[in-house]
């Protein structure tokens, strides 16, 4: 039987200095957003893989269990994960 997953709703900065979480804001409907800096140029997809493989490895999950929902071209992303991987982000203030 599978783990549980989640969503896990994301805005990325393309392009960063280095690939570091950036801390958390709110959608227009008041949702948490995970921020997070990605040093991979939005270009091919190298902006989306940086961010499965960072995910993955801050998280301690495979990539397989890392996957992209929606926004594969925008800045706003939607995650699938394990559920039990939240435990392992960042703290919302």
């Amino acid at each position: 039987m599978s783990s549980p997953v989640t969503s896990l709703t994301v805005r990325v900065s393309p392009n960063a200095r280095r690939t570091e979480f950036a801390g958390w804001t709110m959608d227009e409907k008041g949702r948490p957003v995970l921020l997070i800096k990605l040093q991979a140029p939005p270009v091919d997809g190298k902006a989306n893989t940086e961010l499965l493989r960072f995910l993955a490895d801050e998280l301690d999950c495979s990539k397989s269990q890392v996957s992209l929902q929606r926004g594969e071209s925008s800045r706003l992303k939607v995650v699938e994960l394990p559920a039990s991987a939240l435990d392992k982000l960042p703290k919302r203030p």
